[in-house]
């Protein structure tokens, strides 16, 4: 019994090393560290805009007053749902905007309130674990 004990451990002392390296250089390796043209094209685009649509205490025309027009538009115009997939996309793109991803993802959870006239569980169900849940957060505020 000790024997396979030592061997489970001898084994797992080998492997795990191995194994977090791995998937840390993995990790790193899918890290967009350029964001993509179009993506700039967008922001520029959006940041443009009159600043009606950005409530935020941050300068207008910032890149998080653009990625917020352009998420309540998301919402606007199809589902809570696309709008968060859009600020996930963006997290993802732009690593630099996720100091505002609690803030802009419980403004979405407000405006899918505002957006369904105050039914708050159909607003929540399209809540999804990007930015610690702030969606949710937002939509019973």
């Amino acid at each position: 019994m000790k024997q396979l004990v030592r061997r489970i451990g001898q084994t797992m002392a080998l492997t795990l090393p191995v194994l977090l390296v791995t998937t840390g250089t993995l990790a790193v390796t899918r890290v967009p560290w350029a964001p993509p043209t179009g993506l700039d094209q967008q922001v520029v685009a959006a940041s443009s805009s009159d600043g009606t649509i950005g409530r935020s205490p941050a300068t207008p025309g910032t890149p998080q007053d653009a990625l917020r027009a352009d998420l309540l538009g998301e919402l606007d115009a199809h589902n809570p749902g696309t709008a968060l997939d859009l600020l996930e996309r963006t997290m993802r793109e732009k690593p630099s905007l996720t100091p505002y991803c609690t803030e802009l993802a419980s403004e979405l959870g407000r405006a899918a309130v505002r957006k369904y006239q105050g039914d708050v569980q159909r607003a929540r169900s399209f809540a999804r674990p990007v930015c610690d849940g702030s969606f949710a957060a937002g939509a019973t505020s």
